[in-house]
């Protein structure tokens, strides 16, 4: 197993509970972002069109009145109401999987959003900063924590990873003649289940999380196989290899059922069926484990 990398962020609820989900980043919420001021645009135009048709302001001085009574609303209202009714999301962190949560992991209420909008609205978008002191302090926060989430105590998670099309289990090329010699009998369903669980969202999880859960299941599956694997394997492909077999093995016997019932002889008429081959994702080889 590689080390954990240093640095990676983790919420721990009250009762000590860590949560492992992946912190949002500069990138995510810059896009949340433009998702969210162009629909501020939108509803900006259409609430002033209403509200100077129907009012008909014949001074400058109640048109200006109205226009700020509108903009501030729009500016503060919509992410206000968002996160207070949608459980810390509006409809730009929706579309990217993002929410804000307070910093314990709980869910943001009305005094969280309102100062997160409040900041925003006096401190990070005025004038021409264009937002730029809330990506200054985003870049230098280990939680990518803008001024707004500095001042509420919350954090934006990315709660939803979209889904890598995942693989059946494969046999690395160097743990071929190994996994044959495998007796799988202790690796029981449930056991082979959490470790193809992990393996199929590695990419979902902290390195922390990675490293401690894949060290736990390869010491639960090596306490449950003959014989042990050879030294130097990484973790990750012993749990590859040993999910790999098994599905070998459970094809085999299914086949030889299959073809039995139809009066077939199970050696002549099974196929050869070669182990999986390993084929290294990324310049990684493969998740680590």
């Amino acid at each position: 197993m590689s080390q954990a990398a240093a640095g990676t962020a983790q919420l721990v609820t009250g009762e000590a509970v860590a949560i492992d989900l992946r912190v949002a980043r500069l990138g995510s919420r810059m896009v949340s972002g433009l998702i969210d001021l162009a629909i501020q645009g939108c509803a900006l135009g259409g609430l002033l069109v209403v509200t100077f048709l129907g009012v008909q302001p014949e001074d400058e001085a109640l048109a200006t009145a109205l226009f700020l009574i509108v903009y501030v609303s729009i500016l503060l209202g919509y992410p206000v109401a968002c996160e207070t009714f949608l459980r810390g999301r509006t409809l730009g962190k929706m579309a990217l999987g993002l929410r804000v949560v307070r910093d314990d992991g709980g869910p943001i209420r009305f005094r969280h959003a309102l100062t997160r909008g409040l900041i925003g609205v006096v401190c990070e978008r005025p004038g021409l900063l264009l937002g730029l002191p809330a990506i200054i302090c985003m870049v230098v926060s280990s939680r990518s924590k803008r001024l707004g989430d500095v001042f509420a105590g919350t954090v934006v998670l990315q709660v939803k990873v979209p889904r890598v099309a995942g693989a059946p289990p494969t046999i690395p090329p160097q743990l071929v003649g190994w996994a044959a010699l495998l007796d799988l009998a202790g690796v029981d369903d449930s056991l082979a289940l959490r470790a193809r669980g992990f393996l199929a969202r590695t990419h979902q999880l902290s390195d922390e999380s990675r490293e401690r859960l894949g060290t736990e299941l390869v010491r639960e599956i090596t306490a449950v196989i003959v014989p042990p694997p050879p030294p130097g394997a990484p973790g990750w492909a012993i749990l590859s290899a040993v999910l790999g077999e098994r599905t070998r093995r459970a094809y085999l016997r299914l086949t030889s059922v299959q073809q039995a019932a139809h009066g077939l002889d199970p050696v002549r008429a099974a196929p050869a069926i070669p182990h999986p081959v390993w084929q290294p994702v990324g310049s990684g080889g493969g998740p680590r484990g």
